[in-house]
């Protein structure tokens, strides 16, 4: 009997599997590990990063680049995290060059935009924005044709207008806008608005304007060389100047026109003995090169069809001199000037000298000395002759080649005699071209400007906050725990008559 009860037993625990309660508790127990699987899986999945894109052409005067900046589509204090995904350089001169065709100004950006369509995805390009800001090549055609400059603006806007991006304008910007955007733009890529060390000055040269803009702690006498801006919460005050014909190849046509008008009289061909270019150096020039801007004196057409001849002396404390002629010291109506009767603070802090100013510099190996060290060694390399620096530089165009001597000596001038740079000053200088893997220039400050106006895009987010899903989840493993507790007394119940039934 007892051999024949224990049988039983263990047929009625075998079939407690089938009862009703032990498989609902068994679902429940796959169904709840199921749920902490499925909602950790997602919890922790890897979040997509969303990005905007920006599209900002640099119309200079002696060529046109295009930016592509990305930048994560949540902002922070309200100023987007801006960085340089792409740069393009069009092939050609600057579009101020297209006055006489500016149909080819549209065309000439074609290959770039293109470019651009490719490097952003598909589905961004309808609110991709695209700015074209002009600078002071077509700041001088404005001035001296401006129906000539609306046709060019119109082409590369037309042209702009063709592609599938949000086209936001194309205009010529300020030479106070440009300094400024340069200005943040250094302190942006070296995260100085986040530092509580201050921020840096900007020197920004181009072709045909230079620009300087620093935070300075004293009275700023002049309203049109102030301006302001808010970042990452931050108010900043700006000094900021920008000097239209004092690029470096605008300079050097009035450096050029300087030493050439009083020889204008004379019948006989000019000889212009220059002391900015190399010995050796002889080159049959045309007026017209010289004269053909508004940066200097109108010639009659006549003159401007005859040439002269362009010889190099070498010298570079004349050249000095030669330069300083063409920066107005003579009369100030403030407490203090830089040139040209312009109001400016003396110069403070640290400094960041890019576009021109670097490439000039670095070419001449001149970055990393003092002033004095740097005079005496662009001393030296303005005396070497025209014939050994080809064969020394066979790659560099020869009209490039020929006015680093200038170049480098009109650099040192404008710091020192201009903006009123020391021995000790200098020293604050660091002449640079990109930062991180963004060049440096007015464009990043202006697109991190823009981005204020972008409205933000909610970022991708996990399921849960951390605090809900770890709840969640003590829950959840409970209410598992329980289950199993229920399903262990539901299982060892017997599911048939007692022992003492079967007595």
């Amino acid at each position: 009997m007892d051999e024949q009860q224990q049988q039983q037993q263990e047929m009625k625990v075998k079939n407690s599997w089938h009862r009703p309660q032990i498989i609902v508790v068994t679902a429940l127990i796959a169904v709840g590990i199921i749920i902490m699987v499925a909602i950790a899986v997602v919890q922790h999945k890897p979040l997509n990063q969303k990005y905007k894109y920006g599209i900002v052409l640099d119309a200079g005067s002696s060529h046109t680049s295009v930016y592509i900046y990305e930048w994560p589509a949540e902002k922070e204090n309200n100023t987007g995290m801006v960085q340089q995904k792409h740069s393009c350089n069009v092939k050609g001169k600057g579009i101020s060059s297209y006055s006489g065709t500016p149909h080819k100004a549209g065309e000439s950006l074609k290959e770039c935009m293109d470019e651009a369509k490719k490097t952003i995805p598909k589905h961004r390009h309808q609110e991709t924005p695209v700015y074209l800001g002009a600078t002071a090549g077509m700041r001088l055609l404005k001035m001296d044709d401006n129906t000539a400059s609306e046709k060019v603006l119109k082409s590369v806007a037309t042209s702009l207008q063709s592609y599938p991006f949000s086209y936001e304008g194309a205009r010529i910007i300020s030479g106070q806008e440009e300094g400024a955007f340069g200005w943040i733009t250094v302190n942006y890529l070296s995260d100085n608005f986040r530092k509580a060390s201050g921020t840096v000055g900007a020197l920004d040269l181009g072709g045909a304007s230079t620009q300087i803009t620093f935070v300075s702690r004293q009275e700023l006498e002049s309203p049109d060389n102030s301006i302001d801006f808010r970042l990452y919460g931050n108010d900043y005050h700006l000094y900021t100047h920008s000097f239209l014909c004092y690029g470096k190849d605008q300079v050097l046509k009035l450096s050029l026109e300087k030493q050439i008008e009083p020889k204008l009289d004379m019948t006989d061909n000019i000889i212009l003995e220059d002391p900015c270019f190399h010995p050796g150096y002889i080159v049959n020039k045309s007026f017209q090169s010289v004269f053909d801007s508004p940066c200097v004196k109108k010639i009659n057409s006549f003159l401007g069809q005859q040439s002269f001849i362009h010889k190099g002396l070498g010298d570079w404390n004349k050249c000095h001199e030669a330069i300083k002629k063409v920066f107005n010291t003579t009369y100030c109506r403030y407490s203090r000037c830089s040139f040209n009767d312009i109001f400016q603070p003396p110069v403070e802090g640290r400094f960041g000298a890019f576009s021109a100013y670097f490439f000039v510099m670095n070419f001449l190996n001149l970055t990393t000395f003092n002033l004095e060290e740097a005079k005496k060694n662009l001393e030296t390399y303005c005396t070497t002759s025209w014939d050994t620096l080809k064969q020394k530089h066979p790659k560099v165009k020869e009209k490039y080649l020929a006015e680093y001597c200038f170049s480098g000596t009109y650099i040192i001038t404008l710091l020192e005699d201009g903006y009123r740079f020391t021995n000790e000053t200098w020293e604050n200088i660091d002449f640079i071209k990109k930062i991180g893997d963004s060049e440096a220039g007015w464009t990043l400050g202006y697109m991190l400007n823009l981005t204020n106006m972008i409205p933000a895009e909610a970022p991708d987010t996990p399921l849960l906050p951390y605090g809900g899903y770890v709840m969640l989840m003590l829950i959840l493993s409970l209410l598992i725990f329980v289950f199993f507790i229920l399903g262990y007394i539901f299982f060892r119940r017997p599911s048939g008559p007692t022992h003492k039934e079967i007595i």
